[in-house]
Order: structure tokens, then sequence, then C-alpha cells
């Protein structure tokens, strides 16, 4: 299972050079195409464990003037 990670940047908000660094810490690989990051939960992940993470996410970004997107999916895009 994977996660897809996009995001929305505001010119008033945090650097994406900090962002990065963050979501890096949370185990997120930078990509490029329609997603700007993936997480890979290796094995099946449920769905109580995919929403602690997107609940971390949220902490991660909180005050950062970030607007974010999660797609959870079974293999790849």
């Amino acid at each position: 299972m994977k996660t897809y990670l996009v995001l929305w940047f505001n010119s008033n908000g945090a650097l994406p050079s900090e962002v990065d660094r963050s979501l890096m810490s949370l185990g997120f690989k930078a990509v490029q195409g329609n997603f700007d990051y993936v997480y890979d939960w290796g094995d099946n992940v449920n769905l109580d464990d995919i929403l602690r993470f997107t609940d971390k996410i949220q902490m991660t970004l909180q005050g950062s003037g970030v607007m974010f997107k999660t797609e959870t999916v079974n293999g790849q895009l």
C-alpha cells in the first residue's frame, strides 16, 4: 500500500524546503509527476493506521499555510 500526497502552498506560509524536511521526517519520499510525495506502507495497512497517519500529516502542516490531499492505494498509480 502507498499513500500519495499533493500539497498546495500559500505564498504567506512556510517555505517549501521547511515543509519538505518535515514530511521527510514522517517517512515520505519526494516524487515527480501527479503527486508530490509518497509513503510506502509495505504490506497491507488498515484504515485506522491510515487515519492516524493522516492526523500526523495534519499536525505537521498545521500553521504552515499548506493544504494537502492524500490518496492511499494498493499498488502503484
